[in-house]
């Protein structure tokens, strides 16, 4: 029973305190694209796994896989892997760390969704019709070496304007579902030269980049891990600012620290140093980008 297991993990974590070791936290990011039937059942698992560890988070489950979002100590992070992965489904799940010294989220959330990353392209299947990876290290050398490619960013306006890749384009989104519509009005002479889309952390260019193949552009490629796996293996080359997390860091930079931006409680839009020394910044309240003039 996963329970007994659990207990066994949390009297290791009491044993470290006891010590007077100081943990830290840990937190984890990774999805999988994987038929899933049993939704409700894997959900009511989840839940029990991540409140007998005291994780907090964000998981989203639907038939065409899983999405994960957890915080917590490194001993109840491992302990959650372990068990989550004697699902024969997400054995070797790809899982992408960072570290903080707060925990990263507020509550637990385990949902069960029509997508775990909506598109709303029923037809896309990344399962079936992935489009082909390229490495951080790779996509690094090509930029080094000045190669004619186009960097498509797939994220939001609002986490452009945080980060990005040097002389990326966008399609000025404001959610993702608008990608397959904007995606449209790519200029058409990029149809036979290579597109390397790219987004956080990877499940946004899963379907992106097969909708690009399917509707004509011949050489799509997806960058592996998206910009955390980059920071990890390569750092900020040829990348400029920071990158927005959903989470209560608000954004990480290429060395995948938190970064200094805030997040507005009312608008919920991500402050800057200068927007939060302005005089229209109060703290729990409003931010210069929600006052009214």
């Amino acid at each position: 029973m996963f329970r007994d297991r659990i207990y066994i993990q949390y009297n290791k974590v009491c044993r470290e305190f006891t010590k007077g070791i100081k943990l830290d936290f840990l937190n984890i990011a990774g999805y999988r694209f994987v038929p899933i039937q049993d939704c409700s059942a894997l959900r009511q698992q989840l839940n029990e796994l991540t409140h007998d560890l005291g994780l907090k988070g964000t998981i989203l489950i639907s038939t065409e896989g899983i999405n994960i979002f957890l915080s917590g100590t490194a001993i109840t992070i491992k302990a959650f892997k372990q068990e989550f992965e004697t699902d024969a489904r997400f054995i070797k799940m790809e899982w992408k760390d960072s570290h903080s010294s707060e925990i990263a989220f507020n509550r637990m959330l385990v949902k069960i969704k029509q997508e775990i990353i909506p598109m709303g392209q029923p037809e896309i299947n990344p399962i079936t019709n992935p489009a082909p990876f390229i490495d951080p290290k790779t996509l690094a050398t090509w930029l080094d070496e000045g190669k004619s490619i186009t960097l498509l960013d797939t994220r939001n306006v609002f986490e452009i304007k945080i980060g990005s890749f040097e002389n990326a384009t966008h399609l000025n989104l404001s959610r993702f579902r608008d990608f397959s519509n904007a995606a449209s009005t790519l200029n058409e002479n990029l149809r036979n030269k290579p597109i390397v889309t790219f987004c956080t952390g990877g499940i946004r260019c899963e379907k992106a980049a097969p909708l690009l193949k399917k509707i004509g552009f011949n050489e799509v490629y997806q960058l592996q891990g998206g910009i955390l796996n980059y920071f990890e293996q390569v750092g900020r080359r040829h990348y400029k600012g920071d990158c927005f997390v959903f989470d209560k860091r608000v954004a990480l930079t290429p060395e995948l620290t938190q970064s200094q931006y805030k997040m507005c409680f009312n608008c919920q839009r991500p402050l800057n140093l200068e927007e939060q020394q302005s005089s229209d910044y109060i703290p729990d309240i409003s931010c210069p980008g929600c006052i009214v003039r």
